[in-house]
């Protein structure tokens, strides 16, 4: 079983976090927050991945640290879980609709961490959680977990939709990602190595 758990303790938050990457999409994810809840509900879902939050953070200030420490937390647990990459299929496309909204997500497990994030959200807030939290969000994957990802925003004017997009189809390119391909042997990479 792929799988691991992450404990980080800091001033400003306190996290548990466990996934299993063979899952079955069960989840269980209380930030504080409830409109990241249901983003991390999604990215179980989608990605097939069993995954329980636990995150107490400074939310009287605002979210920004819960979010953001949860990237963190979430990348180094999916990096560990992932352990040597052998078999996997190294690369996920995925293109969601969500009504007015189109989202594309594309991963790299390639050990280069890197982020473009080319989403132009709305200003303000869904619930309590700010849109620009998620790039925060997932910069903070991308550097922890070691992956290239790039999600582009194509279209959207509802903001809900737009990141619920984006979560959607990052979840189903992660998914494929990490997919054992039974024609690949060894590390899928002509350097013989990813390094992490």
């Amino acid at each position: 079983m792929r799988a691991a758990t992450i404990k980080r303790k800091t001033a400003e938050t306190d996290i548990s976090l466990t996934i299993a990457l063979d899952g079955t999409g069960r989840s269980d994810c209380q930030t504080g927050i409830g409109f990241f809840d249901h983003m991390l509900t999604h990215l179980a879902r989608h990605g097939l991945f069993d995954l329980d939050v636990k995150a107490t953070g400074d939310l009287e200030i605002d979210a920004h640290h819960t979010v953001e420490d949860v990237g963190i937390c979430l990348g180094k647990a999916f990096a560990q879980a992932l352990g040597e990459p052998k078999g996997i299929a190294r690369f996920g496309h995925a293109v969601i609709p969500m009504d007015e909204t189109l989202a594309e997500s594309v991963v790299d497990i390639s050990g280069r961490p890197f982020l473009v994030f080319r989403a132009e959200l709305p200003k303000g807030r869904v619930g309590e959680f700010d849109c620009e939290l998620t790039e925060e969000f997932f910069r903070a994957f991308a550097m922890n977990s070691r992956v290239s990802l790039h999600l582009v925003l194509r279209y959207g004017s509802n903001a809900h939709h737009c990141i619920e997009g984006l979560f959607k189809a990052f979840a189903r390119s992660l998914r494929r990602a990490v997919e054992i391909d039974a024609r690949v042997t060894g590390i899928p990479s002509t350097k013989g190595v990813i390094e992490a």
